[in-house]
C-alpha cells in the first residue's frame, strides 16, 4: 500500500463515527467526489480511490467493497502472449438518496442511479439505472423505492433508547418482543 493510503487509511482507524469518516473522505478529497450527509463504515481506502464518487446522502455499511481495477493482467502476462496485457480500471459513481448495505461487492464501471437501496450481501455487476430496491448475487430488483418507504412506514416499531451506543435494557426486551411476534 502506497504511503499516502496508508496514511490516510490509518487515520480513517482512529474516526469513531461513520458520519466523520466521510467528512474526513471529503475534506481530504480522497475520493473523485463526495456529497453532503453521506456516511461510511469503511475504514481502507480502495486502491484508486479517485475512480469512485458518492453524490449526497450516501450511505454504506461495512465491509462493503469497491473494486476499481482487477488484477488479471498480472496472471496473464506471465503466459507467453503476442503482447503485454494492461490493468484493467474502472469507476464506481454511486449517486443521491443511496444505501449499500453490509459485504456488498462493488465491480468496476458501475453507476448507481438515485433513490436506491442495495441488501446486505449483494454483488452489483451492472449499472443500476431505476431506483428501487435491488439484492442478491447478481443483484436483481426487489421493489420500487417508494413501495419500500411505504412498508416501512407501516412497520410495527417503537422508541429507540440508548445509553451511549448501548440500548437500554427497555429497549432489547422490546427487540426480542417484536421478534417472538414476528414468528408467530
Amino acid at each position: 500500500m502506497e504511503w499516502k493510503r496508508l496514511y490516510h487509511t490509518a487515520r480513517m482507524m482512529l474516526i469513531p463515527s461513520a458520519i466523520c469518516r466521510a467528512d474526513y473522505l471529503k475534506r481530504h478529497h480522497i475520493l473523485k467526489n463526495i456529497g453532503d450527509n453521506c456516511m461510511v463504515m469503511f475504514r481502507k481506502i480502495p486502491l484508486y480511490p479517485k475512480l469512485i464518487s458518492f453524490g449526497n446522502n450516501v450511505w454504506i455499511a461495512s465491509n462493503v467493497t469497491f473494486i476499481t481495477h482487477d488484477v488479471i493482467h498480472y496472471m496473464l502476462n506471465n503466459i507467453p502472449l503476442a503482447r503485454e496485457i494492461d490493468e484493467n480500471i474502472g469507476c464506481i459513481e454511486i449517486e443521491d438518496n443511496v444505501f449499500v448495505g453490509a459485504n456488498t461487492i462493488i465491480m468496476p464501471n458501475i453507476k448507481i442511479c438515485a433513490n436506491t437501496i442495495i441488501g446486505a450481501g449483494s454483488i452489483i455487476n451492472k449499472d443500476i439505472t431505476s431506483g428501487g430496491v435491488y439484492v442478491g448475487a447478481p443483484v436483481r430488483f426487489v421493489c420500487s423505492f417508494e413501495d419500500f418507504i411505504e412498508r416501512r412506514l407501516h412497520e410495527k416499531s417503537f422508541k429507540i433508547q440508548k445509553r451511549g451506543n448501548d440500548l437500554t435494557q427497555e429497549t432489547v426486551d422490546k427487540a426480542w418482543k417484536k421478534l417472538n411476534e414476528i414468528r408467530r
